[in-house]
């Protein structure tokens, strides 16, 4: 099964429908510069943003345009000040309560519930209780046909992939390997306006 090919039209249409049926607000964009418009306009200048750590983010330019213009209280930027070895307990607490959740996900399935794999789990909190908006940046080749599949795609996919992305970002040894420590799925919110998925019509991320 091929995990990195776009969805069509129909099977977006039939996941928006779905999204907005559990609660999530759900927007479709051609393109990831037009993905980076919509999260900008949603934020309010000065608003507390964490932006997770996301490919699609990076690849975007939103990462940096929420951290380094010093339009935002860029969340990221305070954490990169603390030490962790001193200073964990705070950054704990600041991280899993901002104002605004900026990320993506690993899977959507056509019936609208979102999944999100994680090694540490430090974006799961914010995501799914902590955060006061969460906005999701989501290329449509992550949309799966169900449970099953958004499964399969994170283990057999995502995860090899990861393990190459975090060996050459934190330096580390071939014998490093990531692993699905804590996963998020969300069936359906129950906060209005509170979660929003922007679904980019290219391939973003992995």
């Amino acid at each position: 099964m091929q995990w990195d090919t776009p969805a069509n039209d129909k099977v977006i249409a039939k996941t928006v429908d779905s999204l907005k049926q559990n609660g999530v607000d759900a927007i479709i964009v051609t393109n990831g510069e037009e993905a980076k418009k919509k999260v900008l306009d949603f934020l309010p200048k000065n608003s507390e943003v964490m932006t997770m750590t996301s490919i699609t983010l990076e690849t975007t330019g939103i990462a940096a345009a929420i951290n380094e213009s010093g339009d935002y209280d860029s969340v990221k930027n305070k954490l990169s000040k603390l030490d962790r070895a001193k200073d964990s307990r705070e950054m704990q607490r600041i991280g899993t309560a901002p104002e605004w959740a900026i990320g993506s996900v690993h899977a959507i399935t056509e019936d609208g519930k979102l999944l999100i794999a994680s090694m540490t789990g430090s974006q799961l909190p914010a995501y799914a209780y902590g955060a006061g908006h969460v906005i999701w940046v989501v290329g449509t080749q992550k949309i799966v046909k169900n449970l099953d599949d958004g499964m399969e795609r994170i283990y057999d996919y995502i995860l090899p992939l990861e393990t190459k992305r975090a060996r050459k970002a934190y330096n580390l040894p071939d014998t490093f390997n990531s692993n699905v420590s804590k996963l998020l799925i969300i069936n359906k919110e129950i906060i209005p306006n509170r979660l929003t998925v922007i679904l980019v019509k290219e391939k973003l991320g992995f």
